[in-house]
């Protein structure tokens, strides 16, 4: 199973691809789609949405992961956010790839095994997990990462419940 991860953001989107066989995960392809600051919005949803086409065309996930808005101060950058996660979803879903959504506490819980994990530990796990030699760089690279090893732990769990209510 191919998952991606993605950390929404307008300046910087950052995704991650993963493979699952059995639980085995291993990475395949991680980066950053940037846009440029000053640069008209519906240009820069458009070049989100347009970059993330292009690597959903290229690494054919099967699944993806998106972590939910989350946000307590500026509520103008959150709507902005909040629409290139929107275009992000919308390239998923017009090639019919699952999306699941995940609260920044669920993708701490999944990697870390704490809720409250500081962003240090999640990348640090990230590093173990997929077997990388660094924390990739920026930041959105890590946090995407996590996203996708939490839709792999999730889709785990979710595969076993499936057998456990056909019985």
């Amino acid at each position: 199973m191919r998952i991606l991860g993605i950390d929404p953001g307008i300046a910087i989107v950052g995704f991650g691809f993963i493979d699952k066989i059995g639980s085995k995960l291993t990475p395949v392809q991680y980066g950053c789609i940037q846009t440029e600051a000053h640069t008209d919005p519906g240009l820069r949803l458009k070049q989100v949405y347009d970059a993330t086409c292009q690597l959903l065309d290229k690494y054919k996930p099967d699944a993806m992961g998106i972590e939910k808005l989350f946000f307590n101060r500026n509520v103008t950058t959150a709507f902005t956010v909040g629409q290139a996660r929107g275009v992000v979803i919308l390239a998923a879903v017009q090639r019919g790839i699952p999306v699941g959504e995940y609260t920044p506490l669920q993708v701490k819980q999944a990697v870390v095994g704490y809720g409250k994990a500081e962003k240090i530990q999640v990348q640090e796990m990230v590093r173990m997990f997929l077997k990388l030699s660094a924390i990739p760089k920026p930041d959105d690279v890590a946090d995407a990462l996590a996203v996708a090893i939490c839709h792999a732990h999730s889709s785990t769990l979710q595969d076993k419940i499936k057998e456990v209510t056909k019985r």
